[in-house]
């Protein structure tokens, strides 16, 4: 069973950066996928950024690319999604998922099996 635990949320205010971190137990994640999802209040869940643990090969969701980077450190079992030039449409709670390499785009959440219980960013001026 793989456990994923947050952290790094905050409040912010427009142009602020926030680096999110996102530790691993109970499994190695090597040959997975490692995503950063969000979900603002009314809103669906949208995909921010995945990592493949296994080369670092990275995708990202529509409106972050060039602002927010994922990355990974295997030996701490960590993912971390920085945040640059963030604004108020980047409100929402902030959410880990891990899952092993399988068919299926990795910014589709249903396909991730595990979740963390998320981290809140707000940003506000």
């Amino acid at each position: 069973q793989v456990h994923l635990e947050e952290s790094g949320g905050g409040s912010v205010q427009p142009g602020g950066s926030l680096t999110l971190s996102c530790i691993a137990s109970g499994s190695t994640l090597v040959w997975w996928y490692m995503a950063w999802f969000r979900q603002a209040p009314g809103k669906e869940r949208e995909a921010v950024a995945a990592i493949y643990t296994g080369n670092d090969n990275t995708v990202y969701g529509r409106g972050v690319k060039g602002r927010f980077t994922i990355s990974q450190d295997s030996a701490k079992s960590a993912v971390y999604l920085q945040m640059n030039g963030l604004n108020p449409e980047d409100t929402a709670m902030y959410y880990c998922a891990a899952r092993r390499a399988s068919a299926g785009s990795p910014l589709h959440g249903d396909t991730y099996d595990y979740w963390g219980q998320g981290t809140q960013v707000t940003v506000s001026s």
